[in-house]
């Protein structure tokens, strides 16, 4: 039997707001580093790279990129589940 992690669950947020290239996808790294496969991880960023460097990230690592927003304030929102 396997188990899946709880897809119910709040995601682990991970704010790099203010922070420049590369250091939002660092605390990225840093702090999903030892979470499960299948974890959900809302990703805050405000620079103007980081969706390129995000999607990178997601094919190097095999991370699944299943949304992303802007808010009003022009904070980019992702949502990713971890592979």
């Amino acid at each position: 039997m396997t188990e899946h992690p709880d897809t119910t669950a709040d995601p682990v947020v991970v704010d790099a707001v203010g922070l420049l290239c590369p250091l939002p996808i660092l605390r990225l790294k840093k702090r999903t580093q030892g979470l499960p496969s299948g974890s959900d991880v809302l990703f805050l960023a405000d620079d103007p790279s980081g969706r390129k460097d995000l999607e990178v990230l997601c094919d190097l690592a095999g991370h699944e990129l299943m949304a992303a927003e802007q808010r009003p304030d022009n904070v980019m929102c992702y949502r990713l589940r971890l592979a």
